[in-house]
């Protein structure tokens, strides 16, 4: 009735078995490389030319969003434009023709969801 008890007294086998010592490999080369993928086969001199180079939401080395103190947060949301979307852009759905907006929820799909699909079942 206790088997609980009993296998919480059990010695703990791995099911695995490893075969022969654990070593570390003595010659692994750590030495940086460009990534198979990389569209050029060269690694940047320094951190500071990649970074001039870098896009990231456009260019990261941008005059006009620089600050004085140079940390991020430093200037105004005013000072950083409109935030009015482009002609053709929408920021929300709800924004576009009513041909792409979505469709309201008809009782009969929320039943279907509520029950799992079970009343749909006859």
């Amino acid at each position: 009735m206790h088997a609980t008890a009993a296998l919480r007294n059990a010695a703990r086998t791995p099911l695995i078995k490893f075969i022969g010592k654990r070593t570390t490999p003595t010659a692994i080369d750590h030495t940086p490389k460009a990534h198979p993928a990389s569209p050029s086969s060269s690694l940047p001199d320094s951190f500071a030319s990649y970074r001039a180079k870098a896009q990231q939401h456009g260019p990261l080395n941008n005059p006009a969003r620089a600050s004085s103190a140079g940390a991020i947060g430093a200037a105004t949301g005013a000072s950083l434009g409109p935030i009015e979307p482009n002609k053709g852009q929408f920021f929300d759905r709800d924004d576009l023709p009513d041909r792409f907006r979505r469709l309201p929820w008809s009782e009969l799909e929320i039943e279907a969801i509520e029950t799992g699909g079970a009343s749909l079942v006859n």
